[in-house]
Protein backbone atom coordinates (compact mmCIF):
# COMPACT_ATOMS: atom_id res chain seq x y z
CA UNK A 1 0.00 0.00 0.00
CA UNK A 2 1.07 3.59 -0.67
CA UNK A 3 -0.42 6.91 0.42
CA UNK A 4 -2.28 7.25 -2.89
CA UNK A 5 -4.18 4.01 -2.21
CA UNK A 6 -6.05 5.87 0.54
CA UNK A 7 -7.27 8.68 -1.73
CA UNK A 8 -10.88 7.75 -2.55
CA UNK A 9 -12.63 7.85 -5.88
CA UNK A 10 -16.04 9.53 -6.10
CA UNK A 11 -18.48 8.54 -3.38
CA UNK A 12 -21.54 6.53 -4.39
CA UNK A 13 -23.81 7.93 -1.65
CA UNK A 14 -24.39 11.15 0.29
CA UNK A 15 -24.98 11.88 3.97
CA UNK A 16 -26.95 14.75 5.46
CA UNK A 17 -26.71 14.35 9.22
CA UNK A 18 -25.82 11.66 11.70
CA UNK A 19 -23.80 10.49 14.67
CA UNK A 20 -21.16 7.81 15.25
CA UNK A 21 -19.33 6.72 18.41
CA UNK A 22 -16.12 4.76 18.89
CA UNK A 23 -14.00 3.82 21.89
CA UNK A 24 -10.29 3.29 21.30
CA UNK A 25 -7.61 2.28 23.82
CA UNK A 26 -4.16 3.55 24.59
CA UNK A 27 -1.14 1.33 24.02
CA UNK A 28 2.29 0.84 25.54
CA UNK A 29 5.33 0.31 23.33
CA UNK A 30 7.78 -2.48 24.17
CA UNK A 31 10.27 -1.51 21.46
CA UNK A 32 10.09 2.29 21.34
CA UNK A 33 9.93 4.65 18.41
CA UNK A 34 11.75 7.93 18.95
CA UNK A 35 12.42 10.17 16.01
CA UNK A 36 10.29 10.68 12.92
CA UNK A 37 10.57 11.78 9.34
CA UNK A 38 8.26 14.01 7.33
CA UNK A 39 4.53 13.15 7.36
CA UNK A 40 4.65 11.24 10.64
CA UNK A 41 6.86 8.44 9.29
CA UNK A 42 8.77 6.70 12.11
CA UNK A 43 12.56 6.72 12.07
CA UNK A 44 12.51 3.19 13.48
CA UNK A 45 9.94 0.41 13.93
CA UNK A 46 8.10 -0.21 17.19
CA UNK A 47 5.89 -2.86 18.77
CA UNK A 48 3.27 -2.40 21.47
CA UNK A 49 0.77 -4.06 23.76
CA UNK A 50 -2.73 -2.68 23.21
CA UNK A 51 -4.31 -1.77 26.54
CA UNK A 52 -7.84 -2.61 27.63
CA UNK A 53 -9.10 -0.16 30.27
CA UNK A 54 -7.36 3.13 29.41
CA UNK A 55 -9.39 4.37 26.47
CA UNK A 56 -11.07 7.35 24.87
CA UNK A 57 -14.76 7.42 23.92
CA UNK A 58 -15.54 9.84 21.09
CA UNK A 59 -18.96 10.72 19.69
CA UNK A 60 -18.91 12.52 16.35
CA UNK A 61 -22.08 14.35 15.27
CA UNK A 62 -22.19 15.79 11.76
CA UNK A 63 -24.48 17.87 9.57
CA UNK A 64 -24.02 19.31 6.11
CA UNK A 65 -23.25 23.00 5.70
CA UNK A 66 -23.52 25.40 2.77
CA UNK A 67 -19.90 26.45 2.38
CA UNK A 68 -17.11 23.93 1.80
CA UNK A 69 -14.21 26.39 2.01
CA UNK A 70 -13.17 25.78 5.64
CA UNK A 71 -13.26 23.15 8.35
CA UNK A 72 -16.06 23.66 10.86
CA UNK A 73 -16.08 21.89 14.21
CA UNK A 74 -16.44 22.23 17.97
CA UNK A 75 -14.78 20.08 20.63
CA UNK A 76 -15.98 19.00 24.07
CA UNK A 77 -14.18 17.06 26.79
CA UNK A 78 -16.45 15.57 29.45
CA UNK A 79 -19.21 17.94 28.33
CA UNK A 80 -17.05 21.08 28.59
CA UNK A 81 -16.17 23.04 25.47
CA UNK A 82 -12.42 22.91 24.79
CA UNK A 83 -11.32 25.52 22.27
CA UNK A 84 -7.68 24.92 23.22
CA UNK A 85 -7.98 21.47 21.59
CA UNK A 86 -8.97 23.02 18.26
CA UNK A 87 -5.52 23.87 16.81
CA UNK A 88 -4.30 20.27 17.08
CA UNK A 89 -7.52 18.92 15.55
CA UNK A 90 -7.41 21.51 12.75
CA UNK A 91 -3.85 20.41 11.94
CA UNK A 92 -5.10 16.82 11.85
CA UNK A 93 -7.98 17.72 9.52
CA UNK A 94 -5.62 19.53 7.15
CA UNK A 95 -3.36 16.48 6.99
CA UNK A 96 -6.16 14.01 6.29
CA UNK A 97 -8.39 16.14 4.01
CA UNK A 98 -6.86 14.73 0.82
CA UNK A 99 -7.81 11.24 2.02
CA UNK A 100 -11.29 12.26 3.29
CA UNK A 101 -12.38 15.00 0.86
CA UNK A 102 -15.86 15.24 2.42
CA UNK A 103 -14.57 16.84 5.62
CA UNK A 104 -15.22 20.45 4.58
CA UNK A 105 -18.81 19.64 3.66
CA UNK A 106 -19.86 19.16 7.29
CA UNK A 107 -19.97 20.85 10.65
CA UNK A 108 -18.75 18.44 13.32
CA UNK A 109 -19.41 18.25 17.03
CA UNK A 110 -16.68 16.16 18.67
CA UNK A 111 -17.56 14.99 22.19
CA UNK A 112 -14.86 13.02 23.91
CA UNK A 113 -14.09 11.54 27.32
CA UNK A 114 -11.39 9.33 28.78
CA UNK A 115 -11.74 6.41 31.17
CA UNK A 116 -8.53 7.55 32.87
CA UNK A 117 -8.30 10.86 34.76
CA UNK A 118 -7.70 13.88 32.53
CA UNK A 119 -4.25 15.40 33.13
CA UNK A 120 -3.24 12.17 34.84
CA UNK A 121 0.00 12.01 32.93
CA UNK A 122 -1.38 9.27 30.66
CA UNK A 123 -1.01 10.36 27.04
CA UNK A 124 -4.47 10.58 25.49
CA UNK A 125 -3.26 11.41 21.97
CA UNK A 126 -3.03 7.76 20.89
CA UNK A 127 -6.50 6.79 22.09
CA UNK A 128 -8.05 10.15 21.20
CA UNK A 129 -6.74 10.43 17.65
CA UNK A 130 -7.48 6.79 16.86
CA UNK A 131 -11.07 7.14 18.12
CA UNK A 132 -11.58 10.27 16.00
CA UNK A 133 -10.05 8.61 12.92
CA UNK A 134 -12.42 5.67 13.36
CA UNK A 135 -15.42 8.00 13.55
CA UNK A 136 -14.41 9.66 10.26
CA UNK A 137 -13.87 6.23 8.69
CA UNK A 138 -17.36 5.18 9.76
CA UNK A 139 -18.66 8.14 7.80
CA UNK A 140 -16.64 7.13 4.75
CA UNK A 141 -17.86 3.55 5.12
CA UNK A 142 -21.41 4.88 4.76
CA UNK A 143 -20.35 6.81 1.66
CA UNK A 144 -18.60 3.70 0.24
CA UNK A 145 -20.61 0.73 1.55
CA UNK A 146 -18.52 -1.88 -0.32
CA UNK A 147 -15.38 -1.00 1.69
CA UNK A 148 -13.71 -4.11 3.14
CA UNK A 149 -12.95 -4.48 6.84
CA UNK A 150 -9.23 -4.84 6.10
CA UNK A 151 -9.15 -1.59 4.11
CA UNK A 152 -11.21 0.17 6.79
CA UNK A 153 -8.72 -0.85 9.51
CA UNK A 154 -5.65 0.01 7.45
CA UNK A 155 -6.96 3.43 6.45
CA UNK A 156 -8.16 4.23 9.98
CA UNK A 157 -4.69 3.38 11.31
CA UNK A 158 -3.11 5.41 8.49
CA UNK A 159 -5.25 8.45 9.35
CA UNK A 160 -4.69 8.07 13.11
CA UNK A 161 -0.93 8.14 12.48
CA UNK A 162 -1.30 11.58 10.90
CA UNK A 163 -2.80 12.85 14.16
CA UNK A 164 -0.40 11.11 16.55
CA UNK A 165 2.18 8.56 15.50
CA UNK A 166 1.49 6.04 18.24
CA UNK A 167 -2.27 6.31 17.59
CA UNK A 168 -1.87 3.95 14.63
CA UNK A 169 -1.07 1.16 17.14
CA UNK A 170 -4.35 1.56 19.09
CA UNK A 171 -6.99 0.31 16.66
CA UNK A 172 -6.38 -3.41 16.95
CA UNK A 173 -4.71 -5.79 19.37
CA UNK A 174 -3.26 -7.45 21.17
CA UNK A 175 0.26 -6.86 19.82
CA UNK A 176 0.78 -4.27 17.08
CA UNK A 177 3.82 -3.41 14.94
CA UNK A 178 4.39 -0.03 13.31
CA UNK A 179 7.29 0.77 11.02
CA UNK A 180 8.74 -1.19 8.14
CA UNK A 181 11.32 -3.76 9.21
CA UNK A 182 12.67 -6.96 7.70
CA UNK A 183 12.09 -8.59 11.10
CA UNK A 184 8.28 -8.51 10.75
CA UNK A 185 6.47 -9.66 7.63
CA UNK A 186 3.85 -7.18 6.42
CA UNK A 187 5.11 -4.30 8.57
CA UNK A 188 4.58 -0.78 7.23
CA UNK A 189 5.57 2.81 7.96
CA UNK A 190 2.08 3.93 6.97
CA UNK A 191 -0.07 2.06 9.50
CA UNK A 192 0.02 -0.42 12.36
CA UNK A 193 -0.26 -4.15 11.65
CA UNK A 194 -1.14 -7.07 13.88
CA UNK A 195 1.88 -9.08 15.02
CA UNK A 196 1.78 -12.09 12.66
CA UNK A 197 3.76 -14.74 14.56
CA UNK A 198 3.07 -17.20 17.34
CA UNK A 199 2.80 -15.80 20.87
CA UNK A 200 3.21 -17.93 24.01
CA UNK A 201 0.45 -18.30 26.59
CA UNK A 202 2.65 -16.42 29.09
CA UNK A 203 1.77 -13.19 27.28
CA UNK A 204 -1.98 -13.69 27.25
CA UNK A 205 -3.81 -11.46 29.77
CA UNK A 206 -0.52 -9.69 30.53
CA UNK A 207 -1.01 -7.06 33.23
CA UNK A 208 -0.01 -3.38 33.18
CA UNK A 209 -0.31 -1.36 36.37
CA UNK A 210 0.38 2.29 35.55
CA UNK A 211 1.94 4.27 38.39
CA UNK A 212 1.11 7.97 38.05
CA UNK A 213 4.31 9.52 39.35
CA UNK A 214 3.80 12.98 37.88
CA UNK A 215 0.52 14.28 36.45
CA UNK A 216 1.90 17.63 35.34
CA UNK A 217 2.58 18.79 31.82
CA UNK A 218 5.87 17.52 30.41
CA UNK A 219 8.69 20.06 30.24
CA UNK A 220 9.43 18.95 26.67
CA UNK A 221 6.71 17.84 24.26
CA UNK A 222 7.05 14.54 22.44
CA UNK A 223 7.07 16.41 19.11
CA UNK A 224 10.10 18.47 20.18
CA UNK A 225 11.79 15.34 21.54
CA UNK A 226 11.27 13.44 18.29
CA UNK A 227 12.74 16.33 16.29
CA UNK A 228 15.87 16.38 18.44
CA UNK A 229 16.76 12.97 17.00
CA UNK A 230 17.56 14.58 13.63
CA UNK A 231 20.99 15.76 14.81
CA UNK A 232 21.42 13.27 17.63
CA UNK A 233 24.95 11.77 17.84
CA UNK A 234 23.60 8.29 18.65
CA UNK A 235 20.52 8.31 16.41
CA UNK A 236 21.67 5.87 13.72
CA UNK A 237 22.85 3.31 16.28
CA UNK A 238 19.53 3.64 18.12
CA UNK A 239 17.51 3.07 14.95
CA UNK A 240 19.63 0.00 14.16
CA UNK A 241 19.13 -1.29 17.72
CA UNK A 242 15.34 -1.06 17.40
CA UNK A 243 15.39 -3.28 14.29
CA UNK A 244 17.68 -5.75 16.10
CA UNK A 245 15.49 -5.81 19.21
CA UNK A 246 12.40 -6.57 17.14
CA UNK A 247 14.27 -9.55 15.68
CA UNK A 248 15.30 -10.65 19.19
CA UNK A 249 11.74 -10.29 20.48
CA UNK A 250 10.27 -12.83 18.04
CA UNK A 251 11.75 -15.97 19.70
CA UNK A 252 11.04 -14.47 23.14
CA UNK A 253 7.35 -14.04 22.37
CA UNK A 254 7.20 -17.53 20.87
CA UNK A 255 9.02 -19.32 23.71
CA UNK A 256 7.48 -17.35 26.58
CA UNK A 257 10.89 -16.53 28.08
CA UNK A 258 9.82 -13.90 30.62
CA UNK A 259 13.33 -13.13 31.86
CA UNK A 260 14.56 -12.24 28.38
CA UNK A 261 11.34 -10.33 27.73
CA UNK A 262 11.85 -8.19 30.84
CA UNK A 263 15.50 -7.52 29.99
CA UNK A 264 14.68 -6.33 26.48
CA UNK A 265 11.66 -4.28 27.60
CA UNK A 266 13.53 -2.50 30.39
CA UNK A 267 16.57 -1.87 28.18
CA UNK A 268 14.30 -0.27 25.58
CA UNK A 269 12.69 1.98 28.20
CA UNK A 270 16.02 3.18 29.54
CA UNK A 271 17.42 3.64 26.01
CA UNK A 272 14.49 5.92 25.19
CA UNK A 273 15.34 8.14 28.14
CA UNK A 274 19.06 7.92 27.37
CA UNK A 275 18.28 9.46 23.97
CA UNK A 276 16.56 12.34 25.73
CA UNK A 277 19.44 12.86 28.13
CA UNK A 278 22.02 12.88 25.33
CA UNK A 279 20.21 15.12 22.83
CA UNK A 280 21.07 18.80 22.43
CA UNK A 281 19.36 20.44 24.20
CA UNK A 282 19.21 17.58 26.72
CA UNK A 283 16.36 16.94 29.09
CA UNK A 284 15.23 14.48 31.78
CA UNK A 285 11.58 13.42 32.03
CA UNK A 286 12.08 10.87 34.80
CA UNK A 287 11.49 12.12 38.33
CA UNK A 288 13.22 11.00 41.56
CA UNK A 289 10.22 8.79 42.37
CA UNK A 290 10.51 7.13 38.95
CA UNK A 291 13.99 5.96 39.93
CA UNK A 292 12.83 4.91 43.40
CA UNK A 293 10.15 2.70 41.81
CA UNK A 294 12.62 1.16 39.35
CA UNK A 295 15.05 0.26 42.10
CA UNK A 296 12.24 -1.20 44.24
CA UNK A 297 11.12 -3.35 41.31
CA UNK A 298 14.66 -4.63 40.75
CA UNK A 299 15.10 -5.50 44.42
CA UNK A 300 11.71 -7.25 44.63
CA UNK A 301 12.40 -9.24 41.47
CA UNK A 302 15.77 -10.41 42.73
CA UNK A 303 14.33 -11.31 46.14
CA UNK A 304 11.28 -13.22 44.90
CA UNK A 305 12.15 -14.49 41.43
CA UNK A 306 8.79 -13.16 40.19
CA UNK A 307 8.53 -11.83 36.65
CA UNK A 308 7.87 -8.17 37.29
CA UNK A 309 9.31 -5.58 34.92
CA UNK A 310 8.77 -1.99 33.89
CA UNK A 311 8.64 0.20 30.85
CA UNK A 312 8.36 3.96 30.45
CA UNK A 313 6.81 6.31 27.93
CA UNK A 314 8.22 9.77 27.30
CA UNK A 315 7.40 10.87 30.82
CA UNK A 316 7.80 10.08 34.51
CA UNK A 317 5.08 7.45 34.91
CA UNK A 318 5.98 3.79 35.25
CA UNK A 319 4.18 0.92 33.52
CA UNK A 320 4.66 -2.18 35.68
CA UNK A 321 4.18 -5.27 33.50
CA UNK A 322 3.76 -8.84 34.77
CA UNK A 323 1.98 -12.12 33.89
CA UNK A 324 -1.53 -12.63 35.24
CA UNK A 325 -0.57 -15.87 37.04
CA UNK A 326 1.70 -13.82 39.35
CA UNK A 327 -0.72 -10.90 39.68
CA UNK A 328 -1.88 -11.39 43.29
CA UNK A 329 1.55 -11.23 44.91
CA UNK A 330 2.86 -8.52 42.58
CA UNK A 331 -0.21 -6.32 43.03
CA UNK A 332 0.18 -6.56 46.81
CA UNK A 333 3.79 -5.41 46.40
CA UNK A 334 2.68 -2.52 44.19
CA UNK A 335 0.06 -1.39 46.70
CA UNK A 336 2.31 -1.81 49.75
CA UNK A 337 5.61 -0.46 48.40
CA UNK A 338 5.20 1.46 45.14
CA UNK A 339 1.94 3.41 45.34
CA UNK A 340 3.48 5.70 47.97
CA UNK A 341 5.71 7.12 45.22
CA UNK A 342 2.72 8.07 43.04
CA UNK A 343 1.23 11.55 42.98
CA UNK A 344 -1.79 11.41 45.32
CA UNK A 345 -1.20 7.63 45.42
CA UNK A 346 -2.91 7.30 42.04
CA UNK A 347 -2.43 4.23 39.87
CA UNK A 348 -4.42 2.41 37.19
CA UNK A 349 -4.76 -1.35 36.78
CA UNK A 350 -4.90 -2.38 33.14
CA UNK A 351 -4.08 -5.37 30.97
CA UNK A 352 -3.51 -6.33 27.37
CA UNK A 353 -6.52 -5.63 25.16
CA UNK A 354 -7.83 -6.19 21.66
CA UNK A 355 -8.45 -2.78 20.19
CA UNK A 356 -11.22 -0.35 19.39
CA UNK A 357 -14.99 -0.91 19.33
CA UNK A 358 -17.86 0.93 17.73
CA UNK A 359 -20.55 1.80 20.26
Amino acid sequence: MTETDFIPSAYSKTLETGKVTWESPSNIALVKYWGKKENQIPANPSISFTLNNCKTITELSYRTKESDTDFSFEVYLDGEKKDDFKPKIETFLKRIHVYLPFLKNYHFKIETSNTFPHSSGIASSASGMSALALCFMSMEKQLKPKMTTNYFNQKASFLARLGSGSACRSLEGDIIVWGQTDAISGSSDLYGTKYPYQVHENFKDYQDTILLVDKGEKQVSSTVGHNLMHAHPYAENRFKQAHENLEKLKPILESGDLNKFIALMESEALTLHAMMMTSMPYFILMKPNTLEIINKIWSFRERTGLHIGFTLDAGANVHVLYPKKEANVILDFIKNELVAYCQNEQYICDQIGFGANQL
